[in-house]
């Protein structure tokens, strides 16, 4: 049984269904359709494959002889992103990625953009290195890798923190020094973390509303000994660490400016000090 098939301009040919699973071009220089074994050895066009109830992107992958990412990066599928039955996969004849042309592409720009090798892609898609490239033209890049995207992090303002839901800006004012008194014998370090010294004993106050999700005594505990996090409402959390006593616990509810402990030197400690964490949020202090 042979149909047509266009899928985002892939394919534009008579296609027949091999073993009930995957579509193969027809006709080409090798022939008719291939047995589906024979197929990563012979085949020389893009196919297409409909997924079936029990199909994994590597059993599909190893099918045809190609890797998981030529087929994730044919398709536009995200990473770990699950096949459904019915769904349609375009098959590249081989590992590496499909480019379509457009103004200033050449040969060897295509080939550094996807760390090929420009011989390789000329030879596999009939042209010179030369060759003038056309706009819209689709080009087989064997063994190309796509790379991955650059994350573009928006820095925010001195003082700021920016809320993911809902979007509004919340100013350096809503932590509160968590003792008052004291001097900072270190800047930022460890996860965002800065060390306030005072008396032992000095009370140590919640820096925002929130909740307690943590609130340990006793131990090492990596390092911060007696500690407490907090959790607030911008999505943020702050951390106290090194306490003498611990008042709160894991559940309770906070407010801003509330005692929840006493400045000790528990755990990894240096001296009387307080190290204040704010994760999630530029550190004031």
């Amino acid at each position: 049984m042979s149909i047509g098939a266009d899928k985002k301009g892939l394919v534009d040919a008579e296609i027949v269904i091999v073993n009930d699973s995957a579509l193969v071009a027809e006709t080409g220089p090798l022939g008719t359709a291939v047995d589906i074994q024979d197929l990563p050895s012979k085949a020389d066009h893009i196919s297409v494959y409909v997924v079936h109830t029990g199909d994994s992107l590597p059993a599909i992958a190893n099918m045809f002889g190609v890797s998981v990412n030529t087929i994730i990066w044919a398709n536009d599928l995200k990473k770990n992103q699950p096949i459904k039955e019915g769904q349609v996969l375009i098959i590249l004849p081989i590992s590496g990625v499909k480019h379509l042309v457009v103004k200033g592409d050449t040969v060897a720009s295509i080939a550094k953009k996807y760390k090929g090798d420009a011989r390789e892609i000329a030879q596999f898609n009939n042209l010179e290195v030369d060759t003038k490239l056309t706009v819209g033209m689709e080009i087989i890049v064997p063994n190309g890798e796509v790379a991955p995207p650059v994350a573009v992090v928006k820095q925010p303002v001195r003082g700021e923190v920016r809320i993911p839901s809902p979007n509004k800006l919340v100013y350096s004012g809503y932590y509160l020094r968590p003792t008052r008194g004291g001097l900072k014998t270190q800047g930022i370090h460890g996860q965002n973390g800065v060390d306030l010294a005072n008396k032992l004993g000095s009370e140590i106050y919640a820096s925002a509303s929130g909740t307690v999700i943590v609130a340990k005594t006793g131990g090492w505990n990596g390092g911060y000994g007696n500690y407490i996090v907090i959790k607030h409402k911008n999505n943020t959390q702050t951390l106290y660490a090194h306490l003498l006593n611990v008042n709160v616990g894991v559940g309770q509810t906070v407010s801003q400016g509330e005692v929840i402990g006493q400045m000790g030197s528990s755990g990894r400690s240096t001296g009387t000090h307080l190290h204040f964490e704010i994760r999630g949020a530029p550190n004031p202090f």
